[in-house]
């Protein structure tokens, strides 16, 4: 004879979870960095550009591959392979820079993200949408908004807000404005 437990969980839990993905439903840009497919808030993004002329400017992370001049308004470039420690590789020509505004210190700045390409925008339903996989304490996945499943693979949703820490966006805030 087997005993079988049974797992309640609590009413609240769960609608708690239901308001958590709805929250993270909406229109995603979605894009490739090194084969895998990740979705950034359309609402985000400010432009997609094609590779243009990047200034190296000294004294900078890795992950900042300079700046661009947009329109003449100086605009700071990170690196996503860089950023999240992939192997390096030669730019295409569908390599291209993702304009987003990032939200900091009760202002909006307009960062440049490079990718190897972007795909197309996707309407992402809350049920499409998990949270991302706990690894622990020691690897950090707050940049994660989500794990979409979307015509049959998963696309990593990010909270570009996180992927850039505040020293990050400092550091980034200060060489757009010292290019200018």
């Amino acid at each position: 004879m087997s005993t079988q437990s049974k797992v309640t969980v609590p009413q609240e839990t769960l609608q708690k979870e239901i308001l958590a993905s709805k929250s993270k439903e909406g229109k995603y840009l979605t894009f490739c960095v090194a084969e895998e497919e990740y979705g950034l808030e359309i609402l985000k993004v400010r432009e997609i550009i094609g590779l243009m002329d990047i200034t190296a400017v000294p004294k900078t992370p890795n992950f900042v591959r300079g700046v661009i001049n947009l329109r003449g308004k100086v605009i700071p470039v990170v690196e996503l392979r860089s950023k999240f420690d992939i192997a390096g590789t030669e730019d295409t020509d569908q390599t291209c820079i993702i304009v987003v505004d990032v939200a900091f210190e009760d202002t909006s700045l307009q960062i440049g993200v490079l990718v190897d390409s972007v795909s197309e925008v996707l309407d992402i339903t809350g049920d499409d949408i998990e949270d991302a996989p706990s690894f622990g304490t020691a690897l950090k996945t707050d940049f994660i908004r989500g794990m979409a499943k979307s015509k049959g693979s998963v696309k990593i949703l990010l909270n570009i807000e996180n992927v850039l820490t505040a020293s990050d966006i400092t550091l980034i805030n200060k060489v757009g404005s010292q290019s200018a």
